[in-house]
């Protein structure tokens, strides 16, 4: 190598636009390439350090922190494969403090607008749940309501459609309602049968897993009527909510069995407020399961009372 082209730790850095401590910083880290040291032990760099020293830069320019660097310099496929993966997870890691930071802000914007009488109990509420908030609450809270003994791929259906996700933009309306409802899940269940409906108390031959698939379809074919607007009725989606639960009691779907079904449905427990708060996040053009049940009741309710009639 010329001897130009042969550089002091102090030339290095005056060429890179760096202090010298920098330039020690990563070559204590195996960083950068050495050359052959002087006589007297100082080191020596060529332009391979001055090239690896400029892409360092760009690198921690980025917010990479250095076993990244190392990453991306020594990866197996190459820098570009490297530098790939590790872009990729800066970019999860960059959202995931945005999304915290929206909620933050959308919590700080709540309490300075509302009413300083208002104020102490919102910190409270807000204070209680993490930013963004988790969903671990809300699924607690069906895992104790669901029915014991349900299939798992069963379960995980009903929490996809009766658990709401953090909204990825949130106003400071999105905030208060979210720290309610992690509020009303996170208190314990009182009392031995938890307050569950009917169904859920049936033992000999009830299929709780039957029921609730049978729900969720009920549920999707009367979604379009709420979109709608249109007062409950008969028809496909009221023959399959009623299906569902003569099915999971291995019966026949009668006269009858309808009857008895509306009155056991009018006196089982309600989670309205829950509805109601999951309704406020995601708006009218999704009605939510709550909402398309007592679509259903009401329905049937009707037709009994036709028949009766």
């Amino acid at each position: 190598m010329p001897a130009d082209s042969i550089w002091s730790i102090g030339e290095l850095a005056e060429r890179a636009g760096v202090t010298v401590k920098t330039v020690r910083f990563y070559s204590d880290r195996g960083l950068l390439p050495e050359g052959p040291r002087s006589t007297g032990g100082h080191r020596r760099y060529g332009p391979e350090a001055l090239d690896r020293l400029r892409v360092i830069r760009s690198l921690r320019t980025l917010g990479l922190p250095v076993p990244d660097v190392r990453r991306v310099l020594g990866g197996e496929d190459g820098p570009d494969g490297a530098l790939e993966d590790v872009v990729a997870g800066q970019l999860r890691d960059i959202g995931s403090q945005l999304a915290a930071l929206r909620w933050r802000e959308a919590a700080l914007q709540l309490l300075q607008d509302c009413a300083p009488t208002e104020r102490a109990e919102r910190l409270l509420l807000v204070g209680a749940m993490s930013a963004p908030p988790s969903t671990a609450a809300p699924a607690r809270f069906w895992r104790r309501w669901l029915p014991p003994r349900m299939p798992a791929r069963v379960v995980s259906a009903v929490l996809d459609q009766a658990v709401p996700q953090p909204p990825a933009d949130p106003t400071p309306a999105h905030v208060l309602t979210f720290a309610r409802l992690h509020a009303f899940t996170s208190r314990s269940c009182e009392g031995g049968d938890r307050g569950q409906p009917a169904a859920h108390r049936t033992e000999d031959g009830f299929r709780p897993g039957m029921l609730y698939e049978g729900l969720s379809e009920a549920y999707a074919l009367a979604s379009p009527h709420l979109c709608d607007q249109r007062s409950p009725r008969e028809g496909e989606a009221l023959d399959c909510f009623v299906s569902a639960y003569a099915a999971s009691r291995g019966v026949r779907d009668t006269p009858a069995f309808r009857r008895a079904l509306s009155g056991v449905l009018a006196a089982d427990p309600r989670i309205d407020h829950y509805w109601q708060l999951v309704a406020e996040l995601t708006g009218p053009s999704r009605p939510t399961p709550g909402a398309a049940h007592d679509w259903l009741c009401a329905a049937l309710d009707a037709q009994v009372g036709r028949r009766a009639a």
